[in-house]
């Protein structure tokens, strides 16, 4: 079993807000990716659903925003010692500005890796 150390982040996006919060992610991830011991990080916005769906179809296109656009965000590093460290340098350079673009603060959950 790996040793790995990741966090899943849940960001809830104002509807009018979630061009400049793409563009609030593009311009970071590459700093992210520099923070020592990670191994990668990624973001993923939630257009799909599987609601109504039968399994084995493909899943159904979101075609309305209702009240946010979620974002989700995967950062895996080599331990916690070194996720500790880059989150607090996230939080130092970034949260106010992501704050402002949000609908509720974001939501984290972290944790080994199992696999």
């Amino acid at each position: 079993m790996k040793n790995n150390f990741s966090e899943i982040k849940l960001f809830q996006v104002k509807p009018d807000k979630f061009n400049e919060f793409e563009e609030f992610i593009l311009g970071i991830i590459d700093k992210q990716k520099q923070q020592l011991g990670c191994i990668d990080i990624k973001y993923i916005k939630r257009f799909y659903t599987i609601d109504g769906v039968e399994l084995g179809d493909p899943p159904r296109e979101l075609t309305k925003i209702v009240k946010c656009v979620k974002y989700f965000s995967y950062w895996e590093f080599d331990n916690k010692e070194n996720y500790g460290k880059a989150i607090k340098w996230f939080f130092e350079n970034y949260f106010k500005e992501i704050q402002k673009l949000l609908i509720m603060p974001f939501d984290i959950n972290c944790g080994y890796c199992v696999n």
